[in-house]
């Protein structure tokens, strides 16, 4: 069993994007089930409709799983397991004040040295936590050794229920995991800490299935998945670029991404890149790839379509020459090819050359530049009596 665990918190990132396709990716190769797990134990910063935004998101970039499971839903057993280790006493109640804990932290800084718990309730005699009425956290003893090449201090004994007795994120995600049957972890590398206290929680509870971690290097830059696709990149193109990195840390290169969806776009189907700029035709789709030499996303192809079917901006130049072509063309009868199309434009204006292309570009594209007429009238022709009104 592989899965992706997000928090519906915040946008998904690139980063955590590229974990959920190298996590579905390994399922499918290693022919295991694939699961979401929804990290929703913070609800104070729970930001709505989120949840369903990353999962329409997942979706979209032909991400299967079998379940979504929401982490709120396991809290009773992320209490009967917090129980079971301070009935092993592997686990104990700490009673330090968040300003006694502070204070502590400050002292660590002031010498340049990081702080880590002194286990000062960790063997407080038994009347004293029976009588203690203060309000405590339940944190797990620090493990003997070193894991995943972390050493013991560093693991600490951290705290795995909050003063409100709801779990931490570490001990609730190592809990899940061992309910989930969890096999393999995709895993940024700066989350190998929380991974390791993870291993430890659940060694302590005497699970005895190890969960493999596989290590992604982080991108150096927080790139929103979401204002990508508003932007226009198409999901394939931005699952490629993503996947083409494999494991290594490097810089979200958007150059590269632009490249990858302009040949993602001129590879698309016509009728379907239509779609993307607001028509259902064949013939738009193939105007539309006749642009991609200038753009990079769906959201910029659109404008450059969409405009041609706008009201006219006429330079003053050429006003006298678009209006001119423009009756002529309300009454001229329709030319399957181009170039009996510019012959009665020809006879019937008097203009040749660059006198008839420029105005008769501005009346057919919006534009004073942009591909051959040859290729416009192929693909606009049926349109000629819109673009003319």
């Amino acid at each position: 069993m592989l899965r992706f665990a997000f928090s519906p918190t915040h946008d998904l990132s690139v980063d955590e994007l590229r974990v959920a396709l190298l996590s579905y990716t390994l399922s499918q190769e290693k022919n295991e089930d694939f699961i979401v797990r929804v990290d929703d134990m913070d609800k104070e910063k729970v930001v709505e409709k989120t949840e369903q935004e990353t999962l329409g998101i997942l979706e979209l970039f032909g991400i299967k799983y079998t379940q979504v499971l929401h982490q709120s839903q396991n809290v009773r057993f992320h209490t009967a397991m917090a129980l079971d280790l301070l009935h092993k006493k592997k686990a104990f109640s700490c009673f330090c004040s968040d300003a006694w804990l502070e204070n502590k932290k400050e002292e660590a800084n002031a010498v340049n040295k990081a702080y880590h718990y002194d286990d000062a309730c960790r063997n407080l005699p038994a009347e004293l936590v029976i009588d203690n009425t203060a309000p405590f956290r339940i944190r797990i003893t620090r493990p003997d050794k070193a894991i995943s090449s972390i050493d013991a201090d560093t693991i600490d004994s951290f705290v795995i229920m909050h003063q409100d007795k709801t779990p931490t994120e570490v001990f609730a995600s190592a809990v899940d995991d061992m309910l989930s049957d969890v096999s393999t972890v995709v895993s940024l590398k700066n989350d190998m800490l929380k991974n390791a206290r993870e291993i430890h929680v659940r060694d302590a509870l005497g699970y005895e299935k190890a969960v493999d971690y596989i290590y992604v290097e982080p991108l150096r830059e927080d790139v929103n998945v979401k204002e990508l696709l508003e932007a226009g990149y198409l999901p394939e193109a931005i699952s490629n670029y993503l996947l083409s990195l494999g494991n290594e840390g490097t810089s979200f290169d958007m150059q590269q991404l632009k490249e990858m969806n302009k040949e993602t776009l001129k590879e698309m189907d016509a009728r379907e890149l239509s779609r993307y700029v607001g028509f259902a035709d064949v013939e738009i789709g193939e105007l539309a790839k006749c642009y991609i030499s200038d753009v990079a996303t769906t959201r910029e192809l659109k404008l450059k379509i969409t405009a041609i079917f706008e009201k006219k901006d006429i330079p003053q130049e050429f006003k006298e020459e678009v209006e001119t072509l423009k009756e002529i063309m309300q009454n001229a009868p329709f030319f399957e090819e181009y170039e009996a199309f510019e012959n009665h434009l020809v006879r019937k204006s008097g203009l040749t050359g660059e006198a008839l292309e420029k105005p008769l570009r501005i009346l057919l594209t919006n534009a004073v530049d942009g591909p051959d007429m040859v290729t416009i009238y192929t693909y606009l022709k049926n349109y000629l009596g819109e673009l003319t009104k």
